[in-house]
């Protein structure tokens, strides 16, 4: 846990310092043009689970992230402490993305590219992989619904094998402060270990800036071993 939390620090402090940069060298050449919109976020939460699958063995996970957005066009970075079962090494992970968000008859899209790294993994593992992103949302009436595709040449932990993500999720807001969505997502693996996952959960907005949510997650597969099975995850998040 040490490692992870430097790691996290350090992908902290080198986005802050770029960040702190950044607006100092667009206010110093330039005071007729804005520059990019910077933003900060931290969260704490009872679980880790990515695509309805546990990422630190049912443990809580801190992260941390920083991201830039000029006009359609962002960049992030975001890190987070991950276990793994059989695997003593690897605590953290780094996230590295960029995309643009154009407009079109109604809905946004979301076309980018997401970059994970592993700290610390084992020899072989071949955990690092990289994934492309197509995404379109579009507000009906109080609620939004969206779609995201991410494929991978090369996945996680595996040797040249593509995987493909596919998902449809919506979100309303019943109430002053509250939110509900929920999501439906398929992966597929050319290696055949393919799964549906689902959540459903609800978020409430303690400041403008300190969000809570609670939320289910399940799979369909649970033979696949613990990290596969039905849980609740408890997180707040703060932005700034």
């Amino acid at each position: 846990m040490r490692r992870t939390l430097s790691s996290i620090v350090c992908v902290a402090a080198v986005g802050m310092g770029g960040a702190a940069n950044a607006q100092d060298a667009a206010s110093d050449t330039t005071r007729t043009r804005s520059g990019p919109s910077i933003s900060f976020n931290a969260g704490v939460s009872s679980d880790y689970v990515f695509r309805g699958v546990s990422q630190t063995k049912g443990d809580p996970a801190i992260s941390i992230g920083i991201d830039a957005t000029q006009g359609r066009f962002y960049a992030g970075a975001s890190a987070t402490n991950v276990g793994f079962a059989g695997d003593k090494n690897t605590d953290a992970e780094i996230d590295l993305y960029a995309g643009v968000r154009p407009e079109f008859r109604g809905f946004t899209l979301d076309l980018g590219v997401v970059n994970y790294l592993y700290a610390d993994q084992p020899d072989g593992a071949d955990y690092n992989y990289v994934e492309l992103k197509a995404a379109a949302s579009r507000a009906v009436g109080p609620a939004t619904l969206g779609a995201a595709v991410y494929w991978s040449p090369d996945f996680f932990g595996s040797t040249e094998d593509q995987a493909t993500y596919a998902e449809v999720n919506g979100a309303v807001s019943p109430a002053d402060k509250w939110t509900v969505s929920a999501a439906l997502g398929r992966q597929w693996l050319s290696s055949e270990l393919d799964y549906t996952t689902w959540n459903l959960g609800v978020g409430y907005a303690l400041t403008p800036h300190l969000t809570l949510d609670v939320r289910y997650y399940d799979t369909d597969q649970h033979d696949f071993g613990s990290p596969y099975g039905a849980r609740a995850v408890a997180s707040l998040k703060a932005t700034f």
